[in-house]
């Protein structure tokens, strides 16, 4: 059991960004002590948590996904295949206690929206697009092309769309890749094409998952009737970050062990359904499978009490103080928080989750032609530079297509010359970078500067960056591998 390296790995991910922030909140930023504790606190349960999280998802819900991706590509029933890919998608997404919060958020600047019917639009995109990733799998159809044909029919949808719901949607991409769903989806997509005996194939799907929900969004603004109205938030989400401060850690742990409850059981009643339909697995392998799905929900019980508990509450107070004091003095402050944006995004991505999922999965599959670490610097470069542009929006007020439609542009000229298997790890990269704790700690650093700025407390956008930047950078690192390999695909 590598529960030992896995705490070390996860300790020298996540202590730099304790450093950073017990740093600044004791020398220029001054934060409450008290605030700074429950920080330490959070910080120290996030990296126990993580750590037992990631060991479940080796044991149960990883071996799962693939073996369940392989018996369903061996029945040949490529309807059923589709069928089952559909309610997975929809159905573990619903669940996912980030598209609540998100539900919440939109709310919070458009009273028009109906909370449960964004959520199903949402879920629906979600299924609608695995089961589409599904299909290029089976019929090895060509995944730069996938990409290319699917974001030229968002953007052109996009012209259509409200242009105050484009950062909501780009930010429901990357809200429905949450740390249940997607080590599932990955295992998912490697299952099928271990069937077909494609590697290269064996990425992509939580890329093309991911362009699901965005465009259902886009399409739900075009149809909703009634007024949209771009205006600033409603002080709602500041209001819950002092409330959350004000709770003990006994009560966010109660909501958070319901959040998890909800999060993972769906999974788990699909494994036990495919068990007993499908995947007939001995005694000891489903024993194994069940010890799993328990760490992996105890650890995403400590990891989001974590979190919640003390971790975002932090950054948001921290974002908030740069912010006033870049606004008001510029110079070095501005300076200092796009820095601090920078050494954030470079260092936090490392502590999600998914990516450490992806990370492995990525080495296994390329018999570690492709190391770990190499996949980690280039995926931690492009999210360094995805939080400093936040921050330099939060304080400015740009207009986020000037960044989003160029950048996706570039990815897409990108694949041209990238190894198609690069390119499915970067949009799965993208997908999982905006993971728990980028859509918390980072979301909330980056509100706090906005409310300070010109940004007009517009917390949306936040997480398109994000999941944009990974794109450019797994790409370019894939052109440089393909270059050193000497011109081979």
């Amino acid at each position: 059991m590598n529960i030992l390296n896995k705490l070390k790995e996860t300790a020298v991910s996540v202590l730099p960004v304790m450093a950073i922030v017990l740093f600044l909140g004791l020398t220029f930023v001054p934060l409450d002590k008290y605030l700074l504790a429950r920080f330490v606190v959070g910080g120290l349960l996030l990296i126990i948590g993580l750590t037992i999280f990631l060991l479940g998802v080796d044991l149960g819900i990883q071996p799962m996904g693939e073996r369940t991706g392989s018996a369903l590509t061996k029945k040949r029933s490529l309807l059923l295949l589709l069928f089952v890919a559909f309610i997975i998608g929809f159905i573990v997404t619903a669940a996912e206690p980030d598209i609540q919060v998100f539900g919440d958020q939109v709310r919070g600047i458009f009273p028009v929206v109906n909370k449960t019917a964004i959520t199903f639009v949402i879920a629906g995109g979600v299924g609608l697009f695995i089961m589409l990733g599904l299909l290029r799998t089976v019929l090895n159809l060509s995944l730069k092309w996938t990409f290319f044909i699917a974001y030229s029919v968002l953007f052109i949808i996009s012209i259509f769309a409200p242009e105050s719901f484009f950062g909501i949607a780009f930010d429901s991409g990357g809200a429905t890749t949450g740390p249940m769903t997607v080590p599932f989806i990955m295992a998912l997509g490697i299952g099928v094409s271990s069937v077909r005996d494609d590697n290269d194939n064996s990425f992509g799907l939580t890329g093309v998952c991911s362009i699901g929900p965005v465009m259902a969004v886009l399409i739900y603004a075009i149809l909703l009737k009634g007024p949209i109205v771009n205006g600033p938030l409603t002080g709602a989400e500041s209001a819950a970050v002092s409330n959350a401060v004000s709770e003990n850690f006994a009560q966010i742990a109660a909501h958070v062990f319901r959040e998890s409850l909800i999060s993972i059981a769906p999974l788990f009643a699909l494994f036990i359904i495919f068990q007993i339909s499908l995947l007939k697995m001995t005694k000891r392998q489903v024993i194994r499978i069940i010890i799993g799905f328990i760490y992996a929900f105890i650890g995403l019980t400590i990891f989001l009490i974590g979190v919640k508990g003390g971790f975002s509450q932090a950054g948001a107070e921290l974002g908030e103080k740069l912010g006033s004091l870049a606004v008001e003095n510029g110079g070095a402050w501005y300076v200092l928080l796009i820095f601090t944006g920078l050494l954030l995004g470079a260092i936090i991505v490392c502590a999600e989750p998914a990516v450490w999922v992806l990370s492995e999965q990525v080495e296994n599959v390329s018999g570690g032609t492709i190391k770990r670490k190499v996949l980690l610097i280039f995926l931690s470069v492009g999210t360094a530079i995805a939080i400093a542009l936040a921050m330099l929006r939060a304080v400015t007020g740009f207009n986020l297509k000037y960044v989003i439609i160029p950048g996706y542009i570039i990815a897409m000229t990108l694949m041209i010359f990238c190894p198609s298997l690069f390119s499915g790890i970067a949009f799965d990269s993208g997908g999982v970078a905006s993971g728990p704790l980028t859509s918390t700690f980072v979301l909330s650093f980056t509100l706090g500067a906005a409310s300070s700025g010109k940004g007009g407390n517009d917390s949306f956008g936040v997480i398109a960056l994000v999941a944009m930047m990974p794109l450019l950078a797994i790409q370019l690192m894939g052109i440089i591998y393909k270059l050193k390999q000497g011109g081979k695909k």
